[in-house]
């Protein structure tokens, strides 16, 4: 076995896909046969919220698409509003935020392993740090004082305790027995960085960075954090930002600001080279020269809305949430900007894990 969005869009999302509906056709499954999925990538799709039906894609290095094979290994849904993954040695932890759980199943197999389904809130984005889960949790959107880092047992997938945190805690990063929790800001709009000592299951730190932090990338003892800025609906609207941090220090290193009118998202990296969006268009930079810029390296035809977005090994993998209620799609390119494939996945494509 291998080892190893905002208020305006939150609400018109769940407008969307609260009312879509799903057929039967879209539910049902197959039993699977016993074959492992270790060569190939597994892409998490959402769901309508409320549906239940969150689900798992899988496309090997042949390019055949696998539909629905959680299900298929497991002959039960996966649950409701798939919100992120991770993966970790054999195994990978699924956080669905309508159902408040994350399922544990095996890697490469898929076989559930157990649930952790209680004391979770809104969960968002799970990680592994000094042998213990972490999920970080929303709690009642409405309510800014009630986020929250859930640690886990992993060892009977249990809550053993809760940090509380700043409003919107979302993606995280670990690294030296540290978890660095960035504060999207919930329904509202957050500006910070929380470090977490992992063995004190404290908050030691906040670090400033730019408005909205989306997303995190650690490489050669550096944190990485691109943030969008506040839109313009908001009648605020700021500019996106990046943000270095030495994680030897934890003191920022270098930031560099675009114009209020630009919303930087989904920071990846691949063979030396940062990759983030805006609107349909890819951009990237040197970590050795980390500006962000206006200039885009290429362009897509499609989607006109990138919904999920990673690099890997000169591949750009992009997931289209079509009309949001519809199957979606993923798209793929290479770095140059041809677009090599593309396949159909289920509703609302929006992670990857690579197993490889």
């Amino acid at each position: 076995m291998k080892k190893l969005q905002f208020l305006a869009a939150g609400l018109v999302f769940f407008a969307l896909t609260f009312s879509s509906c799903s057929s039967d056709d879209d539910l049902a499954f197959e039993p699977h046969s016993t074959e492992d999925f270790e060569d190939g990538i597994l892409i998490l799709n959402e769901g309508s919220f409320g549906g239940g039906n969150a689900s798992l894609s899988f496309l090997d290095e042949g390019g055949v698409v696998q539909n629905n094979v959680y299900q298929s290994v497991n002959g039960s849904l996966l649950g409701d509003t798939g919100q992120s993954m991770h993966a970790e040695d054999d195994r990978i932890f699924i956080v669905l935020n309508g159902s408040g759980t994350v399922e544990v199943a095996n890697r490469y197999t898929l076989e559930r392993i157990g649930t952790i389904s209680s004391g979770l809130s809104n969960p968002r984005y799970f990680l592994i740090e000094n042998g213990k889960g972490f999920v970080s949790n929303w709690g009642d959107p409405a309510d800014p004082s009630d986020d929250f880092v859930a640690v886990i047992n992993l060892n009977n997938y249990s809550v053993e305790t809760t940090i509380p945190v700043a409003e919107g805690p979302e993606k995280m990063v670990s690294e030296n027995g540290k978890v660095y929790v960035a504060h999207a800001g919930g329904w509202n709009q957050g500006n910070s960085v929380s470090v977490i000592n992992a063995f004190t299951n404290t908050v030691s730190q906040t670090i400033e960075v730019g408005d909205v932090p989306d997303s995190m990338v650690e490489e050669n003892g550096k944190l990485y954090v691109l943030s969008s800025g506040i839109p313009a609906w908001t009648g605020n609207e700021t500019g996106g930002s990046l943000h270095v941090v030495d994680l030897s220090t934890d003191l920022l290193i270098f930031s560099s600001q675009l114009g209020n009118s630009s919303h930087p998202m989904h920071l990846s990296y691949s063979n030396n080279r940062f990759y983030y969006t805006m609107n349909s268009e890819i951009y990237s930079f040197d970590p050795a020269s980390p500006e962000l810029s206006d200039s885009p390296l290429f362009s897509v035809s499609e989607p006109n809305v990138i919904y999920g977005f990673s690099v890997k090994d000169q591949r750009i993998y992009i997931t289209d949430a079509v009309d949001f209620a519809s199957n979606g799609k993923l798209w793929i390119y290479d770095v140059t900007g041809n677009l090599l494939s593309d396949h159909s996945m289920g509703l609302l494509p929006r992670d990857f894990v690579f197993n490889d």
